[in-house]
């Protein structure tokens, strides 16, 4: 009898530990599906473009500009918004440094509030915010690198999450 309640206790104890893990689960689930083609690739691009930024130039940020536009528009789920792709058009066509920096702002947006109505890339990208120009961005890694200021102010902002 005694053997029976303690299993029964046991049953009970680790169908209430179950729950919360099956939960933490199906939310891992929901960012892996989030994260999936074309958003991945789209994110990729980001990142190089955040990258060409940070470092003072524009190298190669009108062709990956350009791969997030067509990611997007080729899309038949539409995971992302046709913002993004209309965004990153402007981006690919900036002649300068200040003018692709313009651009960022938009498309940062939009991409973070992808991610956060998705609730996907926890723990991979990294919200980050520069008061001085009074925009966002993301990056992967805690240190900030300020696509916004360069060289002149690299860390200047803080991480949102």
């Amino acid at each position: 009898m005694k053997l029976l309640k303690n299993s029964a206790r046991f049953f009970l104890a680790l169908a209430v530990a179950a729950g919360p893990l099956a939960a933490m689960a199906a939310e891992d689930k929901k960012a892996d599906d989030a994260l999936m083609e074309p958003v991945k690739s789209v994110l990729d691009h980001y990142l190089k473009i955040q990258g060409e930024l940070a470092k003072d130039s524009i190298k190669g940020v009108d062709e990956d500009a350009a791969a997030i536009s067509k990611a997007v528009k080729g899309d038949e789920m539409k995971m992302l918004s046709p913002d993004v792709a209309t965004q990153a058009d402007t981006l690919a066509q900036a002649k300068d440094l200040k003018a692709a920096r313009e651009a960022f702002k938009p498309l940062s947006a939009s991409l973070v509030k992808y991610l956060a109505d998705n609730k996907a890339g926890v723990g991979t990208y990294h919200e980050a915010y520069c008061p001085m120009v009074k925009a966002n961005w993301l990056q992967t890694g805690k240190a900030i690198k300020n696509p916004y200021m360069g060289k002149q102010m690299l860390s200047c902002g803080e991480l949102k999450n």
